[in-house]
Formats: C-alpha cells, sequence, structure tokens
C-alpha cells in the first residue's frame, strides 16, 4: 500500500479530509493553525457528512489548491486555478475510478450500522487509505508542475 504524510496523518487521527490538506499545506510550506484547518476539513469526511458523495481525500485536495494556488486578481488567474482543480479530479478519477465515496467504499453511510461495518471491515485499508495517498500523491505533483 502507497503511504506518505497523508496517510500517516490519517493512521494519527485525522479523518480523509483533514489528513491531505494537512500533508498538502506542509508540503507546500503553508502555515497550519491546528486548530482551524481541521475544522474546515473534518465535516467533508465520507463523502460530505457520510452522505456518499465527494469523497473527502478529494475534497481536502481541492481545499488545498485554494488555499495554495489562491484565487488570483484576473478572470484567467482565477480560472487557471479551477482549472487545476478539473485536472486533479481527472487525474484521481482516472486512477480510482469515480470521486464518490459511496463508489470508492461501496457502503452507504447513511445508515448508522453501516458505518459499524465499515469501521469492522478492512474498507478503511483497502479503499480510504489508498485514496488519501493518492489524493495526496496528486495534488502535490500537479501543485509542483505548476510552480
Amino acid at each position: 500500500m502507497e503511504t506518505n504524510r497523508a496517510t500517516e496523518l490519517m493512521a494519527d487521527r485525522y479523518v480523509c479530509s483533514e489528513s491531505v490538506l494537512l500533508a498538502t499545506c506542509e508540503a507546500f510550506g503553508i502555515e497550519i493553525d491546528e486548530k482551524v484547518i481541521p475544522k474546515i476539513a473534518y465535516a467533508f469526511a465520507g463523502g460530505i457528512g457520510n452522505t456518499g458523495a465527494v469523497c473527502g481525500a478529494v475534497a481536502g485536495a481541492i481545499m488545498a489548491i485554494g488555499l495554495i494556488k489562491e484565487r488570483g486578481e484576473t478572470m484567467e488567474e482565477m480560472f487557471s486555478v479551477l482549472g487545476l482543480a478539473a485536472e486533479f479530479r481527472k487525474r484521481f478519477e482516472a486512477e480510482k475510478g469515480t470521486i464518490g465515496c459511496r463508489e470508492l467504499t461501496g457502503i452507504d453511510l447513511t445508515k448508522p450500522e453501516r458505518i459499524e461495518e465499515l469501521m469492522n471491515s478492512d474498507i478503511p485499508q483497502t479503499v480510504c487509505f489508498p485514496a488519501v495517498a493518492a489524493a495526496h500523491r496528486i495534488v502535490v505533483d500537479l501543485l509542483k508542475e505548476t510552480e
């Protein structure tokens, strides 16, 4: 299994979205407020509040792009940042097949019993950790390409 700083953070105590955002900020020297950054990202876990929508690792990477690249002053600069987000999605989806948490995990997390099933399965190790590793690797590579 691929490991990197994001998977280390996830193994420590953070959820997918927090892990990717924090690790990517660290990689680019963005000052991290440990009380603010995780709070911003936390509710994206489980595909936005366990609804199975956009994978939290994807959301964390997109938030990192916004923090690192900033919004820009001109329309061209703004669209450039949005283009990076679109390129990230394209690369992640090409590698993982989807950006949806429910599709990745195969579990409907809106049902409490399914959350317990997820936590007692190998899905975090076989799906979530690899998604976090891929999201972090892809976003770092993409951001370095555009430095």
